[in-house]
């Protein structure tokens, strides 16, 4: 029979194996599928900056260059941060779940007593 200290220990191991598997198959669908779209939304993005400020058709100047290119990098790292955190909360909320099954099984094997006088 474990000590309530191991069991504590044990508690939320799970959530954190989840969390970590689910920040590592993001960043696999980040680069898989994400990195391209991504860069394509942001680049239209900032060709809609630039052409609402420069007007259309957007000129190749230094400026209008560079809004495209900052919009890009963001419209990446936007997609990188959905991809990432949605599946290491998918993962996390996993792996919580996993561990409240367990905890819930290990009590009762522990406590048979507490189900029979219910």
């Amino acid at each position: 029979m474990p000590s309530s200290r191991g069991l504590q220990s044990k508690t939320g191991e799970m959530a954190k194996k989840g969390l970590y598997i689910g920040v590592g198959a993001g960043l696999v669908l980040f680069a898989l599928v994400g990195l391209l779209p991504g860069s394509f939304v942001g680049g239209v993005v900032g060709l809609n900056i630039a052409g609402g400020i420069f007007g259309l058709p957007v000129s190749p100047s230094v400026l209008s260059r560079l809004i495209v290119g900052v919009s890009m990098i963001f419209g990446v790292m936007l997609a990188g941060l959905v991809f990432v955190v949605g599946s290491a909360l998918i993962g996390w909320l996993a792996g919580s779940v996993i561990d409240a099954v367990r905890e819930s099984k290990t009590t009762t094997a522990e406590h048979p007593e507490k189900l029979t006088n219910k």
